[in-house]
């Protein structure tokens, strides 16, 4: 995850720039034609970019320290501590976007027009003018994050209550198969949210109305502002691309409701109209069903991909090696201690093992300051944000991550996602502040996504963590099937958060149906359901981090599609020649050159312009995906020959 800085379409002519004028209605009585000097006092829009970019990265540090401190030690002081440093920073930037205002409609350089752009879309939670609206917009953002991170599910009175946090409930999720457990285990965590509720509802007015401050009909129309064209146009965009991959996920999705109804019965292992259920999948929020690959190995024992094991057994040596050191009779806090010790050596091995294929393609050594300041794993003495996360803090090398690392394949291949980012901040680090970010949204998920993409069977066993790999048909599915439970299972999840938030914030899902129009969309995109009535009384959207947090979500399904097609120019670059399926750039020079220079660009030019540079083309497209996993697709098709697949989104109630 990384924070947000989007983009506007540009009107392009006479070589010369105007801010294009996405305002419905004029909120001040017509400054877009203004010659008036701004408040700023700038005498041009050059001027005014200037002063923004230079007060912008004067401001940056302390902002983000907040925050920091908010999402790494939870209590009420630090998270007034954030909120405050948010308003002052959202105060701020009100106070840019006025001062751009006489600027508006007038010729400008293409820079300037871009940066001023760029800078209404710096912040995906558009601030109120009045200011104690802003403060109270600031406080509820904050602390929904922070009831989110502190978030546990209690069970029993006194002595007796044990409480259990999101990684703890995820393992049961991930590793148990006992049908209750695991619905036990879902449906508590759904609790932590339902607080939220209130929160939630007065956040969309308050973002709406920022938003319609700024000339947007409401919050969601100013997210879909940031793809370098009409905002109207991003959701047929983004349907155009499902409509490519929607046939490779039904097929995943009828061999994997096959498998569960094998496990757990016919009456357990699907819900009404062919869903499948919620708390089966391995994930909370059934984005990732690679932790059902006990179940969904096509093939026992071809090709061992078990990288958790191979994890698990670095932690069992480290712990063996803390233990050694101890001498006989070790307290409990030295067990204690050395347990945490080992977690700690574990993480930062597997952040080290993920810096060095970046290293390989030519790319820097991570600062020392990583490894100082990152949080690798959770703190034993206080509560934190788990979700994992990159940040630069400085705009100059100051990078870091935060996450809650544990010796397993997901939590491994995130470190290398997080380092796309950590890496994206660096190259890019040299570009004027309102450059600082990715090409689009979207680009910046799929940059470390690309090399888990290059995370090869013949890799992993490179590196040691797995055996020697066999050559054979049973050993390809598995390495695919391996692949797409992570990314094929991912894709409408990808796009059904945000329909959900963009039918709250342009009104056309009311609060009282939040849960209802959640569920409704996760059957319509997902085919998934829960197997027990969700009523307005609980708020599951708020159990997923990127709600609470505010995080825009479109970006991650255009991620998965763009991987694909930096994939196959870094393989191109590197000179592959067999299937795709089968590249891994690691260690190639050439490919990380042209990786490297596409990330040092920024978002100094429209998206399209950087990917056609990278791709030879300027439109996303899918079928790069679907040339890579085309083996998996026709095995999938022989799997399910016979079956009835596809689901029903609205089934009829069963009979009493």
């Amino acid at each position: 995850m990384t924070p947000r800085l989007a983009l506007l379409a540009l009107a392009v002519g006479a070589g010369l720039l105007s801010l294009a004028a996405c305002d419905r209605s004029s909120t001040d009585g017509g400054a877009a034609t203004s010659s008036k000097a701004p408040p700023g006092g700038d005498k041009d829009a050059d001027a005014l970019v200037a002063r923004v970019n230079a007060e912008y990265k004067a401001d940056y540090p302390e902002l983000t320290a907040a925050q920091w401190i908010s999402s790494t030690y939870i209590t009420d002081d630090t998270q007034m501590v954030a909120a405050k440093a948010n308003e002052r920073f959202l105060a701020q930037l009100n106070g840019w976007i006025k001062a751009a205002k006489p600027f508006e409609g007038h010729k400008m350089s293409p820079e300037s027009a871009r940066s001023i752009l760029l800078m209404k879309l710096s912040t995906a939670m558009p601030p109120p003018n009045d200011p104690k609206k802003l403060a109270e917009l600031t406080r509820i953002a904050t602390r929904m994050e922070g009831d989110y991170g502190a978030g546990k599910y209690c069970t029993g009175e006194g002595e007796a209550r044990t409480c259990r946090d999101l990684g703890e409930l995820s393992d049961v999720l991930a590793h148990s198969r006992d049908y209750q457990a695991q619905l036990d285990a879902w449906q508590g965590w759904h609790t932590i949210s339902q607080p939220m509720r209130k929160d939630y509802v007065r956040f969309v007015e308050l973002v709406n109305e920022g938003a319609k401050e700024m000339g947007f009909a409401d919050a969601g129309e100013m997210w879909r502002s940031g793809y370098d064209m009409p905002p109207a146009e991003i959701a047929a965009e983004t349907d155009r691309l499902w409509g490519q991959v929607k046939p490779l996920y039904e097929q995943l999705h009828c061999y994997t409701r096959t498998r569960l109804q094998a496990k757990y019965g016919p009456g357990k292992g699907a819900v009404a109209g062919g869903m499948l259920p919620a708390h089966l999948l391995g994930n909370m929020w059934q984005q990732d069903w690679s932790n059902d690959w006990d179940i969904l190995e096509p093939y026992k024992d071809a090709g061992s991909l078990d990288i958790t094991a191979a994890l698990e057994k670095r932690y069992k040596t480290h712990y063996s090696e803390r233990i050694a050191k101890l001498g006989p009779d070790p307290t409990s806090n030295a067990l204690a201690d050395a347990d945490h010790d080992a977690q700690l050596d574990t993480a930062k091995e597997m952040a080290q093992r993920a810096e060095q294929f970046y290293v390989s393609l030519g790319m820097p050594a991570l600062p020392e300051s990583y490894w100082n300041n990152s949080q690798f794993i959770k703190p034993r003495d206080r509560d934190v944000v788990c979700h994992a996360s990159a940040w630069d803090m400085t705009m100059a090398g100051d990078v870091r991550t935060k996450m809650c690392i544990k010796p397993n394949e997901e939590e491994f291949t995130t470190i290398y996602h997080e380092l796309g980012h950590v890496y994206y901040y660096l190259a890019y680090n040299n570009q004027p502040p309102l450059f600082q970010t990715g090409a689009h949204d979207g680009f910046h998920e799929a940059i470390g996504d690309t090399i888990v993409l290059s995370m090869t069977p013949a890799y992993l066993q490179s590196i040691g963590l797995v055996d020697v790999q066999q050559q054979s048909h049973d050993a390809l599915i598995n390495a695919q099937m391996r692949m797409a439970l992570a990314k094929v299972s991912f894709l409408p999840f990808g796009l059904m958060i945000d329909r959900w938030r963009w039918g709250v914030f342009d009104g056309s899902i009311k609060p009282e149906n939040y849960n209802k129009a959640w569920w409704e969309l996760k059957a319509k995109y997902q085919g998934v359901a829960p197997v027990t009535p969700r009523g307005e009384e609980f708020f599951d959207p708020g159990a997923k981090y990127h709600v609470p947090g505010n995080t825009p979500y479109t970006r991650y399904f255009l991620s998965h599609i763009l991987q694909f097609q930096f994939y196959k120019s870094l393989c191109d670059a590197a000179g592959q020649k067999g299937p795709l399926y089968e590249c891994s750039f690691y260690n190639n020079k050439e490919a990380g050159r042209k990786y490297w220079e596409m990330l040092g660009k920024g978002a100094s030019q429209p998206w399209q312009k950087t990917l056609k540079d990278m791709t030879g083309s300027e439109k996303m497209d899918a079928s790069a995906m679907l040339e890579y996993f085309a083996p998996l697709q026709a095995w999938l098709k022989q799997q399910n020959e016979g079956q009835s697949c596809g689901w029903n989104p609205n089934p009829a109630p069963a009979k009493p």
